[in-house]
C-alpha cells in the first residue's frame, strides 16, 4: 500500500500533538513487531531491518532466548537501586570484566545509555589524572548530554543552541582514507602528528586526561582507521600519562566480528564504553576500566537510579551468551559475504565511491555521478527513502554514507534480498522525483 498506510498516518498525527519535534525521524515507518531482521507496521507491511534500532538489537528482534531471560527476571522482581545487590548485576560485570580487553583486572560499572557510559568514562579520566583537558575527534558521536556532547561533532545540530558545552575538548580528524584531509597516504600516521603538533603549540600534553576515540567511527562515516592508527594513539598516551578510552558503544558486542571492534588491531584501552547492542533492545551501558583506576572512585564518587536493572541484566548476559557462542563469528562470515556483494553492485553504479567496515559494520559512501568523490547528499537521502518504500529500513552516516548495520543473526538469504531492494531502490532514486 502507499506509505504510510492509515494506521500510521493515524499515529503519527496524535504523537505529533504531545511529542517533542527534537527526534531525527527519517521516514514515517511505524513499528507493530518483529522478529530477527523481519519487522511489520501497524498496516501489515513487511520490512527488512538493516537498521536495528542504530545497532541496538543485537540478536535481532524479539529473540526467544533473550525474550525468556528478560520474563525470569521479571517474575523476580523489577528494580531494586545500584545502593544494594543482585545476582544478575555481579554476573554482568564479572562477564564484562573478563572480556574487556584491558589487558590488566577491571571494574564495571552499569547504566542505562551510550551517553551515560561515556560520562563516566570522561569523569573516571578526570578524577584519576586530575587533569582538565581532552582530545576527541571531529566526525564522532558519543551522546548528547552536556559532558559527551562536547565530544561529539558528527554534525552541528547536536550542540546548535546548546553551547557551552563541558570546557576543555580539542578535536582533530578521524584519519578519512577515502577523503584525506591530510598529504601522504598514511592518514593514520598524519593525524598523530597533528596531534603531537597540538601537543607542541596549544594543547599541554601534561594537562590532557584522556583521547575518547571510535575503533571505528560510527556517525561520522562508519570509517575504518588505517592499520596502526589505535596502536599510535596507545603509544602516544602511554608516553605523556594520558588514557585512552575506546567508545564502543556502536561497534562493540560483536558487531564488527569481534567482541570489541578495539580487538582487530590488539590495542588495549585503559577504559571501553557499551550500550546499544548489549542488551539487545534493553536500555543498558557499560563503563569498563582498568581496576588500578576505577578503583580509585570513592563511596558516592559515581553511582545512579536505575545501573543494573535486572531486566536489563538478564537480557545483557543471554546477549553476550549467543554473541561469545556463535553470532560475532557470524557477523565476521556473513559481512565479508555482504561486503563482496555491495562491491558487485558497486561495479554496475559508478556512484557508489566506497564500500567499507568491518563484520556488519558497513557503509556505503555515494558521490555525485560524473565525479571522482564529490558526496552525494541528495542522493544519500532519496535512496534511504526509497529503500524504506520498497521494505528495506536503512540510516545514513557521513556526509552520504548508506550504513549497514543489521541484526548480527541476519541470514544469507536475507542480505540477499536486501541488496535486491537496495538495487532497485538506487535505480529509482537516481531517476529522481517521480520515479
Amino acid at each position: 500500500m502507499e506509505l504510510p498506510g492509515p494506521r500510521a498516518r493515524a499515529l503519527i498525527a496524535r504523537d505529533a500533538a504531545v511529542t517533542t519535534p527534537s527526534y531525527p525521524r527519517d521516514y514515517p515507518f511505524v513499528m507493530s513487531h518483529g522478529h530477527g531482521t523481519e519487522v511489520w507496521d501497524v498496516d501489515g507491511n513487511r520490512f527488512l531491518d538493516f537498521a536495528a534500532g542504530i545497532a541496538v538489537c543485537a540478536t535481532g528482534h524479539a529473540h526467544p532466548d533473550v525474550v525468556a531471560a528478560i520474563k525470569a527476571a521479571a517474575d523476580d522482581f523489577l528494580h531494586i537501586s545500584s545502593d544494594f545487590w543482585h545476582e544478575r548485576m555481579t554476573a554482568l560485570a564479572e562477564r564484562l570484566t573478563r572480556l574487556a580487553p584491558l589487558g590488566e583486572p577491571a571494574l564495571a560499572f552499569l547504566c542505562q545509555s551510550g551517553t551515560e557510559a561515556v560520562e563516566g568514562a570522561i569523569k573516571l579520566a578526570r578524577y584519576v589524572t586530575r587533569r582538565p583537558r581532552y582530545i576527541g575527534f571531529l566526525g564522532g558521536f558519543h551522546g548528547r548530554t552536556m559532558g559527551s556532547l562536547a565530544f561529539t561533532s558528527s554534525k552541528y545540530t547536536q550542540q546548535l543552541g546548546f553551547a557551552p558545552a563541558m570546557p576543555g575538548v580539542t578535536h582533530v580528524p578521524y584519519p578519512n582514507r577515502f577523503r584525506p584531509l591530510f598529504a601522504g597516504a598514511d592518514q593514520g600516521a598524519a593525524v598523530l602528528d597533528y596531534i603531537r603538533m597540538l601537543f607542541e603549540r596549544s594543547v599541554p600534553a601534561a594537562e590532557v586526561a584522556a583521547i575518547v576515540v571510535e575503533p571505528i567511527q560510527g556517525e561520522g562515516g562508519y570509517l575504518v582507521p588505517p592499520d596502526g592508527f589505535l596502536a599510535g594513539l596507545r603509544a602516544l598516551c602511554d608516553e605523556h600519562g594520558i588514557l585512552l578510552v575506546c567508545d564502543e558503544v556502536q561497534c562493540g558486542v560483536g558487531r564488527t566480528g569481534k567482541l570489541f571492534a578495539c580487538e582487530h588491531w590488539g590495542v588495549s584501552p585503559d577504559i571501553v564504553t557499551l550500550a546499544k547492542g548489549l542488551g539487545s533492545g534493553m536500555p543498558i551501558g557499560a563503563v569498563v576500566a582498568r581496576k588500578r583506576y576505577m578503583g580509585e572512585w570513592q563511596r558516592g564518587a559515581h553511582g545512579n537510579t536505575f545501573g543494573g536493572n535486572p531486566l536489563a541484566c538478564a537480557a545483557a548476559c543471554t546477549t553476550l551468551d549467543l554473541v561469545e557462542r556463535e553470532y560475532a563469528a557470524l557477523a565476521a562470515k556473513n559481512g565479508v559475504y555482504f561486503q563482496g556483494r555491495l562491491r558487485e553492485l558497486a561495479t554496475h553504479y559508478p556512484c557508489i565511491g566506497e564500500v567499507r567496515g568491518k563484520g556488519l559494520m558497513i557503509g556505503m559512501e555515494l558521490v555525485e555521478p560524473g565525479t571522482a568523490r564529490a558526496p552525494a547528499k541528495k542522493l544519500c537521502d532519496a535512496l534511504i527513502t526509497r529503500a524504506f518504500h520498497n521494505g528495506l529500513l536503512l540510516l545514513s552516516c557521513g556526509t552520504s554514507t548508506v550504513r549497514f548495520m543489521p541484526p548480527l543473526n541476519v541470514s544469507i538469504a536475507e542480505i540477499d534480498e536486501a541488496v535486491a531492494l537496495l538495487r532497485t531502490s538506487l535505480d529509482e532514486a537516481l531517476r529522481g522525483p517521480g520515479a
